[in-house]
């Protein structure tokens, strides 16, 4: 009985191991997408230089996924209403929406981070050969830090606010006698004249970061000359979509190639999105063009600024196209929106509070002392 029991308890602990290992194959058998950037995220600065992002499909042995189709969704840190962002319009909205064809399973793109957080980056591969693998989707996440030179000038401000609370504190906590006909000490009217002061200019810093915002489709910028369509010998492309555009909001683009040719070659389209007021891309993606001569893709203008989307179409190598690459574009009009009110008035209080603590820390330091000092 002995025997037989010991046989069923080492049986079971090999059919368990069994199990537990099959499963942990089963899972590592699954395709997945990885995310590499460059540079480093730790080192990425909101609003500042784009971002690489090179996104690679491998199967469950580890080996890029061949003939495959990337469909990108890319979405914004989500509202954060008691701290915002400097594009509170952005927050919690989508950037990007673009779908890429892969024939190593790896698409790059670069993309300026407007504002701080988290992004949320979905990706759905799909084969462009029926069955060659499963369809499968998968999210990741790109997390942005903060630009620590924004730290700094809030400390400041904040650290100035303090000072001046904490000495108007000191000044209402000091014997004061009222003259005849004064309703309050003259230092005390001297210094609600200053917190006075401070509110409007503290407004009005709220108000010149909102204006700011706002303020670039008001200036007169110039696009590169560059045709929105171009007819060749041997290709015909053109660009189409939204000329007009809102911060926070989608807006579409297409471009369409008619090769004249047989057969039909596979193009290549380098993307750039210029930011008109410093020429310098937002947005830059290269990649094959579909079968069909159509490429479409989304993607969100954040800042108020004019831009234009500025697209070359390119023969591939080794291929029966023989002409030399080309651009088209198309300028972007951007509405840019100032900051809800909410955001301002929330920011306004931060800076009230503060001077208001500085003014108790103040009043409460010089009676303390007072407090030790005989009168006269």
């Amino acid at each position: 009985m002995k025997l037989m029991r010991w046989v069923g308890v080492v049986v079971a602990a090999l059919a368990t191991t069994t199990l537990l290992s099959l499963g942990s194959l089963t899972q590592a058998a699954q395709p997945t997408v990885t995310l590499t950037t460059e540079p480093p995220l730790a080192e990425v600065i909101p609003f500042q230089d784009p971002v690489r992002l090179i996104l690679q499909a491998i199967n469950g042995g580890g080996q890029p996924l061949a003939d495959a189709r990337l469909s990108l969704q890319l979405l914004t840190p989500p509202k954060t209403p008691w701290l915002t962002s400097d594009f509170p319009w952005v927050e919690g909205t989508t950037l990007l929406e673009l779908g890429a064809i892969a024939p190593q399973g790896q698409v790059e793109l670069e993309q300026v981070m407007p504002i701080r957080g988290t992004y949320t980056l979905n990706v759905q591969v799909e084969p462009l050969i029926t069955n060659a693998f499963a369809p499968f989707s998968q999210s990741l996440s790109v997390r942005v830090p903060e630009n620590p030179v924004k730290y700094r000038n809030v400390a400041i401000l904040l650290a100035v606010l303090l000072v001046l609370g904490f000495a108007g504190g000191w000044v209402i906590g000091g014997r004061t006698s009222l003259e005849a006909g004064e309703i309050a000490p003259q230092r005390v009217r001297m210094l609600l004249s200053g917190a006075i002061v401070v509110a409007i200019a503290a407004l009005l810093i709220v108000n010149f970061s909102a204006r700011s915002a706002s303020a670039h489709s008001e200036g007169h910028h110039t696009p590169l000359a560059i045709p929105t369509s171009r007819q060749g010998q041997q290709v015909t492309a053109q660009i189409s979509g939204q000329t007009q555009a809102t911060v926070g909001q989608l807006a579409t683009q297409t471009v369409t190639l008619n090769p004249n040719i047989d057969p039909r070659p596979e193009l290549l389209l380098n993307i750039r999105t210029l930011d008109l007021e410093s020429h310098e891309p937002v947005f830059t993606y290269t990649g094959i063009a579909p079968a069909d001569g159509q490429f479409t893709w989304r993607q969100q203008f954040f800042d108020g600024a004019p831009h234009q989307v500025v697209v070359e179409v390119l023969p591939p190598d080794q291929s029966n196209a023989d002409f030399e690459s080309f651009q088209i574009a198309q300028a972007i009009d951007v509405t840019g929106l100032e900051p809800p009110l909410s955001v301002r008035l929330i920011t306004l209080s931060y800076f009230t509070l503060c001077f208001v603590l500085g003014l108790l820390a103040g009043l409460g330091t010089h009676r303390w002392r007072l407090q030790g000092v005989p009168h006269a």
